[in-house]
C-alpha cells in the first residue's frame, strides 16, 4: 500500500479454522472488540498474536467502519465481514510530529475498547523521501529530525500497551539510496531499535514480498537480508512480507522459511514472519498483472476466476492458525507456516482506490463475494 501520494505502480521498477473462539467473520462488531487467542496456546508460545486478544478498531480511522454502520440489510452484512476484521492501520508523515501521539492514543483506546491487554496492530510508514523519491535523494537533515521526532512520539504514545507493528513498507526501497547510501536504513534502524524498546511492543520489519525483490538481478533472498540487517532486525522480532503485492501465501510462506534461515545463518536466529493476505485471494506476481490499472487491480468477479485471470479479492482472514487445515495449504507449506510464521495480517486495503483513497462501496461488496475465504 504506498504513501497516500504515491501510486502502487511506481513498486517494481527499482529494485484453522481460526484459533479464536469467534471468528472476524460471525463475531459482532459493536459486541466485541476482541479476538481471543486458547489458553493452551498463550501458555505455550510468546508469539504476540497467541498470547494476547487482537484489537479491532471501530471509528473513522477505518474507512470501512462508516459504510457499514450506514448500511441495511444485505449491505450491511456483506461489509461487517470487512469492518469486523482486525487491520494494521497505516501511520505516516501526513499525519504531523505535533499530531502523531494524540492520533495513537485515539487508535489505541478506541481499538482496545477498554482491554488493556487486547494486542493492537498498526503500520509506520514514516520515511521521507521514500519510494521513487528514496532513489533520487538523501532525506534532509531537518527530515532526519523530524523522522527521529515522529517516531519517539509515536512509542511513547504506545507505551505498554501490546502491539504488532509492520515498520516501513516497500522496503526495497532503502537498496535504491542515491550512492549506495545507508542513511534511509538507519532511520528505519533507529525506528526498529526505539519502538522494540516498549515493553510490549513486536516490530516486524518489511522486506518486500515473495517476488520482490525476484531472485536473479533483484538479488532474491539476499538483499531482502540486507535490507533487515541495515534496517533494524536484530531489534526485531521478525520481518514483514507482502504489505504491498498479491502473490500466493504458499509463496510467502517459502519467503519466510528462506528469510529465516539465511537470518539465522547471518546471526539473527529465531526471526519470524508476518504475511499480509488482505489481497492475495486469487495471487498472481505484481510484473504480471494485464489490466489497464495496476495501481487499482479489478476486483476478481467470482470465487471461481480462472487462475489464468490476473483480479485481486480478499485472501485469508487476519489469523494466528498459519497452519489451519481450512486455508487448504500444502502439507510442505502448513508446515513452514508453523515454524516460521506468526500471523496472517490484513495491512494492505484493496477496497480503497489505489490502496489508498476514497473507500469505494462496489470494489468493497465485490471483495466480499468474490473471496473464497468467506
Amino acid at each position: 500500500m504506498p504513501n497516500p501520494l504515491v501510486p502502487l505502480a511506481l513498486l517494481l521498477s527499482v529494485v484453522a479454522g481460526l484459533l479464536t473462539p469467534a471468528s472476524p467473520a460471525t463475531s459482532k462488531p459493536e459486541a466485541t472488540h476482541a479476538h481471543h487467542a486458547t489458553t493452551a496456546a498463550r501458555a505455550a508460545d510468546t508469539d504476540p498474536f497467541r498470547r494476547h486478544a487482537w484489537a479491532n478498531y471501530q471509528g473513522p480511522q477505518d474507512m470501512v467502519w462508516a459504510p457499514y454502520q450506514h448500511a441495511t440489510g444485505a449491505r450491511k452484512q456483506q461489509l461487517r465481514y470487512l469492518a469486523v476484521q482486525p487491520k494494521a492501520k497505516w501511520f505516516g508523515a501526513w499525519i504531523p510530529d505535533s499530531q502523531i501521539a494524540a492520533k495513537v492514543h485515539d487508535y489505541i483506546s478506541n481499538a482496545q475498547g477498554g482491554n488493556a491487554d487486547a494486542l493492537v496492530q498498526m503500520t509506520v510508514f514514516r520515511m521521507v523521501p521514500w519510494e521513487h523519491d528514496a532513489c533520487k535523494r538523501l532525506p534532509t537533515r531537518a527530515e532526519q529530525a523530524s523522522y527521529k521526532r515522529w517516531i519517539d512520539r509515536f512509542a511513547a504514545a504506545v507505551g505498554s500497551t501490546p502491539t504488532a507493528i509492520v515498520l516501513q513498507p516497500d522496503g526495497p526501497f532503502a537498496l535504491c539510496a542515491p550512492r549506495g547510501s545507508t542513511l534511509p536504513s538507519r532511520l528505519v534502524a533507529y525506528a526498529s531499535r526505539v519502538l522494540s524498546a516498549q515493553p510490549r511492543t513486536s516490530v516486524y520489519v518489511e522486506t518486500g514480498a515473495a517476488d520482490w525483490p525476484h531472485a536473479g538481478s533483484q538479488g532474491g533472498v539476499s538483499a531482502a537480508v540486507k535490507i533487515l540487517v541495515r534496517g533494524g532486525i536484530r531489534y526485531a522480532r521478525g520481518f514483514a512480507l507482502a504489505s504491498t503485492h498479491f502473490d500466493a501465501t504458499t509463496a510467502e510462506i517459502a519467503r519466510a522459511a528462506a528469510l529465516s534461515k539465511a537470518l539465522a545463518a547471518a546471526g539473527y536466529p529465531g526471526r519470524k514472519a508476518v504475511i499480509n493476505t488482505s489481497s492475495n485471494g486469487h495471487p498472481y506476481e505484481y510484473g504480471r498483472y494485464t489490466g489497464p490499472d495496476p495501481d487499482n487491480p479489478r476486483v476478481c468477479p467470482s470465487t471461481t476466476t480462472p487462475a489464468a485471470k490476473t483480479c485481486i479479492t480478499l485472501g485469508i482472514p487476519p489469523t494466528a492458525a498459519v497452519a489451519a487445515a481450512r486455508w487448504r495449504l500444502p502439507a510442505a507449506s502448513a508446515r513452514l507456516a508453523k515454524r516460521y510464521v506468526d500471523a496472517y495480517l490484513w495491512v494492505g486495503r484493496p477496497w480503497l482506490y489505489r490502496s489508498n483513497q476514497p473507500f469505494v462501496m462496489r470494489r468493497a461488496l465485490d471483495l466480499v463475494h468474490s473471496t473464497p475465504w468467506h
